[in-house]
């Protein structure tokens, strides 16, 4: 699945796929220097256990590492990753 980098305005971020104008995934945050502040992770129903939310954290995590920014977990998603993988501790805030 492809993810579109979408500036939201007031710092907020996200990554999402559309499908019809709807957003179908998405992964959201707020950029505070160079912390990327995630909380909230969603996708739609339709597409619940294909991993499309751990793809979407995995972009966040590439986008991180490629501008030298920390991740902050608010996002319960992104929480339970962090703590049951080792995958990410490179960009944790």
């Amino acid at each position: 699945m492809e993810f579109q980098l979408s500036n939201r305005g007031n710092e907020e971020y996200a990554f999402e796929s559309k499908k019809d104008g709807q957003v179908i995934a998405e992964i959201i945050w707020t950029q505070l220097g160079d912390v990327m502040v995630i909380d909230h992770t969603y996708v739609d129903g339709s597409l619940r256990g294909q991993g499309v939310a751990k793809q979407l954290l995995d972009r966040a995590a590439a986008y991180a590492r490629e501008n030298g920014y920390k991740i902050d977990a608010v996002c319960s998603y992104v929480v339970k990753a962090f703590e049951s993988s080792h995958d990410y501790d490179d960009v944790k805030a």
